[in-house]
């Protein structure tokens, strides 16, 4: 399977944009790595790098995708790494090798990225998945230990018991409370993952980030760090949803247990799924181009 029609770019060309790349990294990096460092924490800024396996210093790399040669001795480093090959042509990634030992990887990413995309977005869970996990706090504890519930914990309880709650997502389904679990009206599991994920849901939209960085280095970095941005911000509207006061962190909350708490959480939540939408469209279309190229 080889590469055709490669477009080689001049060192002058290409590490302008790795050290832009790498700046634009380096605004969520530090702040992490620093707190980190001194055991401090941040509910909505430290997600990304503790939930998602992409470390720091792998999302400081930059990547051109597929169909890229680089050129130039700043080139030479991409001959140890990962899914490239180095020549006197330059360095560019192997795409047959990452098609040969990620192919399981690159149809499942297909899948749940077209399945989602087809569905219609669904607008009536008021982000009650994160309530579910913080249910019967007085038995289970909660998730956030250094967080307090805004609304105490019998409070919490009313909200969960009071509402409708409708989760599409299993990996926010599966850290729900054991009795939070029988409340909500599906059952959403790792093989039924695909045919319920759609485009309304915070969760699903935030895991293009998920989809994009396993496909590392055959997608290019922007696109990668796209989704990691959209990703940042929803995890900013999903807390400020919680049950948790996040006041110490100059986050307001949106008050779902009301009518206009609950507006103003569909509003936020149609506006993310118009972006998410588009962006899934655009990893697509990548992930379809890259496997052009190889032949396959």
């Amino acid at each position: 399977m080889p590469l055709h029609h490669a477009t080689l770019s001049s060192e002058t060309e290409w590490v302008p944009l790795q050290e832009a790349h790498q700046a634009r990294v380096r605004r969520f990096t530090e702040p992490y790595l620093l707190r980190r460092s001194t055991g401090a924490k941040h509910p909505v800024e430290d997600f990304l790098f503790t939930y998602y396996n992409l470390k720091p210093g792998q999302l400081l790399r930059w990547h051109p995708g597929a169909g890229v040669r680089l050129a130039g001795n700043a080139a030479l480093e991409r001959a140890g790494w990962k899914y490239y090959t180095h020549d006197g042509g330059g360095a560019g990634v192997d795409v047959a090798a990452f098609l040969r030992d990620r192919q399981s990887t690159v149809d499942f990413t297909r899948t749940i990225l077209s399945g989602t995309a087809a569905r219609p977005a669904q607008y009536g869970c008021f982000g009650l998945h994160e309530w579910a996990m913080a249910y019967r706090s007085e038995l289970n504890g909660v998730r956030h230990e250094y967080l307090e519930l805004r609304l105490g914990a019998k409070g919490t309880d009313g909200v969960v018991e009071g509402e409708k709650i409708r989760c599409t997502h299993f990996d926010a389904f599966r850290f729900y409370a054991p009795e939070a679990a029988p409340l909500n009206e599906l059952t959403p599991t790792r093989e039924n993952q695909r045919h319920l994920e759609q485009p309304g849901c915070l969760h699903a939209n935030m895991d293009l980030y998920k989809w994009a960085y396993k496909l590392t280095p055959l997608l290019s970095s922007g696109i990668v760090l796209n989704c990691f941005e959209l990703s940042w911000r929803i995890r900013a509207m999903d807390m400020r949803a919680s049950p948790y006061d996040l006041t110490r962190w100059g986050l307001a909350p949106i008050r779902i247990e009301l009518p206009e708490g609950k507006a103003e959480y569909v509003r936020e939540q149609r506006a993310f799924a118009m972006e998410s939408q588009e962006l899934r469209r655009r990893l697509l279309a990548e992930l379809e181009q890259a496997v052009d190229l190889a032949g396959g």
